[in-house]
């Protein structure tokens, strides 16, 4: 598959659109690939122009950063889970106060997320605006689906300070436990 410069993101959802269709199996091998439903930011970026972001900290609704969604138009699409995979921790020198989700495959648990509709034209200038060690990459949601969403590019023991609040379940139970 060809795309023009810059079209990555529309020529992935397509390529998945196609792989579901066709029940393509994984790789080269015969191994049937699991079946999963189609969200609607898995369809061609061109088809609904939005892409789904998993927020777990100061961008949820009603924290301090929840305006940097909104004034871009996103939508609240759901309030859900992340897969039992990852540990939450509090980034001790942030201003304002702000998590950071690291993968934990073998010692992880569930966060709470919100799942948000963003208009794709207004992605880049979101992305700007995430101060290390943050970014975006694939979280892996309670029912198995993968979403962009806020990642963490340091692990735990990387000399950058930070507190693992893991046992609270979520941002807001962390910062609103007293």
């Amino acid at each position: 598959m060809f795309a023009p410069a810059f079209e990555d993101l529309q020529l992935l959802s397509i390529a998945r659109l196609l792989e579901h269709e066709f029940a393509l199996p994984l790789g080269a091998s015969a191994v049937a690939r699991p079946q999963a439903r189609l969200a609607e930011s898995q369809l061609p970026a061109a088809a609904n122009g939005r892409l789904e972001i998993a927020v777990c900290g100061a961008h949820l609704s009603g924290m301090p950063l929840n305006h940097q969604l909104t004034q871009r138009e996103a939508r609240l699409v759901a309030r859900t889970h992340s897969a039992p995979s990852y540990r939450l921790y509090q980034l001790d020198d942030a201003t304002p106060a702000k998590p950071a989700m690291l993968r934990a495959p073998q010692d992880g648990t569930s966060i709470a997320l919100e799942v948000w509709s963003l208009p794709i034209d207004s992605v880049g200038s979101f992305l700007a605006g995430i101060p290390f060690p943050l970014g975006l990459g694939q979280i892996e949601l309670e029912d198995s689906r993968w979403v962009a969403g806020f990642i963490c590019s340091v692990s735990a023991d990387s000399g950058v300070p930070m507190t693992d609040i893991s046992e609270y379940g979520g941002w807001k139970a962390w910062v609103e436990r007293e």
